[in-house]
């Protein structure tokens, strides 16, 4: 598969679904024993953009895409800055371009020095970083940050979450060499006992100019975030979180999205249990009314709907009850059959590796 070079021209808002079951979904290390973090107001669990993108990183890394922000604990494909210009500079002559009188002259020096920066940076057309650089007397020319065009709000979790106590003060028994006496040490071990966390994502247009960031990329992120959560959550305090619903809604105006669509996603409050007695996802039921209607207004300004939902996933919508099919049937009788794409994760990844497009 050859990937398309096409920049990305239409915004797009994301919501997306994950959930933890007895697991720390994003420490806090400034807590003293890394607890999970947790607004002291409502009780909601947070999670920290940082940490889903990181998330998303290792997925990219995993797939064989140049990563810049990597895990300092593994080993990939990175770019370094001392790497980027000084292998550019001695290619590209300054002498080349008239800065002086031509902007478009600047913009060529800096797509002909990061051009294949960000073509083997997936995170940075991603996320943007930090770029700072010593050009000497070209430095002025060069950017010090990409800004990225994909972002995400903190995540929290859509309802009041417990510790679970039984997790709190662990005691590991070992057997020690002089004597095979047994000894004893205790373990801070803080989870949840479930939460259902939700996160609001854009895909800027005006940011994917900079970055370079292609229809195919944005695309890519359909699986992307499911296949995140499944793969990259397996260490001893994240195991136990899984995907539940991702929905990405790809609009035709520039400048244009309806903002704020995953708070129109909430707990049924008639079918769900009591948030005291939450303990995995069938003790859930969400209502998609407010978030299919809304939609349903906007649909002159979409252009098309990505959405996956987790076949456990319980549905409420205009007095019924359903899995994922009541979702895709309520989205695709407001917009339109057309309108609505179900995403087939574990058929699609295979065309966003990176040996893909080779």
């Amino acid at each position: 598969m050859t990937e398309s070079t096409d920049i990305v021209e239409n915004r797009s808002e994301i919501v997306f679904l994950y959930d933890a079951v007895d697991a720390n979904p994003n420490g806090n290390p400034l807590s003293g024993a890394d607890r999970p973090r947790i607004d002291p107001q409502t009780q909601q669990a947070i999670v920290t953009d940082v940490r889903l993108k990181r998330y998303l990183r290792d997925q990219l890394d995993d797939d064989c895409h140049g990563v810049y922000i990597r895990n300092v604990q593994e080993e990939g494909l990175q770019y370094t800055r001392e790497q980027l210009l000084e292998d550019r500079l001695k290619e590209v002559d300054p002498d080349d371009y008239d800065f002086d009188d031509d902007e478009e002259e600047a913009e060529r020096f800096r797509d002909d020095i990061f051009g294949t920066f960000l073509e083997n940076s997936a995170d940075v057309r991603y996320f943007g970083a930090t770029m700072a650089t010593d050009a000497g007397e070209y430095e002025d020319y060069l950017p010090d940050h990409f800004t990225g065009p994909v972002q995400f709000s903190p995540g929290k979790t859509m309802h009041a979450v417990n510790e679970n106590e039984e997790y709190d003060s662990l005691t590991s028994v070992i057997a020690t060499q002089e004597g095979k006496e047994q000894g004893g040490f205790d373990l801070d071990d803080h989870r949840i006992q479930y939460g259902l966390i939700r996160f609001h994502g854009l895909v800027d247009e005006h940011g994917a100019e900079d970055t370079k960031l292609t229809r195919d990329d944005v695309k890519r992120l359909d699986t992307l975030c499911w296949r995140a959560i499944k793969n990259q959550t397996i260490s001893r305090s994240k195991v136990g979180q899984e995907p539940r619903l991702y929905c990405r809604v790809e609009y035709t105006e520039e400048s244009f999205h309806v903002g704020g669509l995953d708070k129109d996603l909430a707990f049924d409050e008639e079918l769900s249990k009591s948030e005291e007695e939450l303990r995995n996802v069938r003790d859930v039921v969400v209502s998609i009314d407010e978030f299919v209607e809304r939609l349903g207004r906007a649909s002159e300004q979409i252009e098309q709907v990505r959405v996956v939902a987790s076949d456990v996933l319980e549905f409420s919508y205009d007095g019924e009850t359903g899995g994922p099919e009541l979702l895709y049937g309520a989205l695709k009788d407001e917009l339109g059959t057309s309108a609505v794409d179900e995403v087939n994760v574990y058929d699609e990844y295979r065309n966003t590796l990176a040996e893909a497009s080779e």
